[in-house]
């Protein structure tokens, strides 16, 4: 399965990307699977960051949200303003 991972805000800077196609292995199906899977593989600022948010296919998406094949799931820290 394929997916297309937005980056925002903080993530993207920490990272040096806004954005990632990944092709996820057999046991990923889930948001929080990709998390986990994504802080194995290169992101470990994801594991540190309070209060993520994800959504997928531009929808708010708990951790166990199922995911198929040509999801975008966007990753961004929470933010202010003002």
């Amino acid at each position: 399965m394929s997916v297309q991972i937005l980056y925002f805000a903080s993530l993207k800077e920490s990272l040096g990307r806004g954005v990632d196609t990944v092709d996820l292995p057999e046991g990923v199906k889930t948001v929080g699977e990709l998390r986990d899977w994504l802080v194995a593989n290169g992101a470990p600022v994801l594991a540190t960051t309070r209060n993520l948010r994800c959504a997928v296919n531009q929808e708010m998406a708990p951790a166990a949200t199922p995911l198929k094949d040509g999801d975008e799931v966007a990753l961004f820290p929470p933010v202010t303003g003002g």
